[in-house]
């Protein structure tokens, strides 16, 4: 399953099947998993002294497809963008990507697609837990990492430092269960994130990508848009 999938998993509430995120925000850290995720596959990069143009910016190394199609659309995505900031790729590689990423969860038979009325009127598109199962192995591994302080695996960490730019750990980990206040469930995270479990391209993505997700949280609330549609 994709980083991305695996996030949207973890900020989808499984009895409503509604974001407990906002989604701007989500939408921007979905678009960053998918680079993270090209990056750990070595197909994408940021741009060293070796490269042309500007040291940390976006840089295609292999355009060859990975067989995977919400990837394979990424990297053209990205591949348009060459020579940008990772944190301005983001919001178009998550532009309609949650809803894409639902329908193949969908077939998953990981959640199913659910309508429901908002203010009455209005309906929604939501989307409950089907099979649970894949979210919990998920939550387990990132809390051992967190609270137990186990060594993540690349993987783990990403997604940890994910769910980290949406300052979302105290929701994947009970502070009450596990002793540990939000701050130092934070300062884990931000630990984690920082480590040497990945190239220092990819932390520096993820970095960016943290600080368009932050970006978005004020777009967000200038529109009013905290929806889970």
């Amino acid at each position: 399953m994709l980083l991305a999938e695996d996030l949207l998993l973890l900020v989808t509430d499984d009895a409503s099947g509604r974001l407990s995120a906002p989604a701007a925000q989500v939408d921007v850290a979905l678009g960053g998993a998918n680079l993270v995720e090209l990056t750990l596959m070595n197909k994408v990069g940021l741009s060293g002294e070796w490269d042309r143009g500007k040291a940390g910016r976006i840089i295609v190394r292999d355009p060859s497809p990975t067989g995977d199609e919400v990837l394979d659309a990424a990297l053209g995505i990205i591949s348009a963008h060459q020579g940008k900031k990772p944190s301005t790729v983001v919001r178009p590689l998550g532009k309609n990507l949650r809803r894409k990423l639902y329908e193949r969860l969908v077939l998953g038979g990981v959640v199913r697609p659910e309508h429901g009325r908002v203010f009455v009127v209005f309906r929604a598109q939501t989307w409950p837990a089907q099979d649970a199962s894949h979210k919990a192995q998920v939550r387990r591994l990132m809390t051992q990492a967190l609270v137990q302080q186990t060594t993540p695996e690349a993987r783990s960490a990403a997604l940890i430092a994910l769910v980290h730019g949406l300052r979302y750990e105290h929701k994947i980990v009970d502070s009450r269960e596990c002793e540990l206040s939000r701050q130092q469930l934070r300062v884990r995270a931000e630990e984690i994130a920082q480590g040497n479990w990945a190239a220092e391209a990819i932390r520096q993505a993820i970095g960016q990508m943290i600080a368009a997700v932050v970006a978005a949280t004020g777009a967000a609330a200038a529109a009013g848009s905290v929806t889970a549609g």
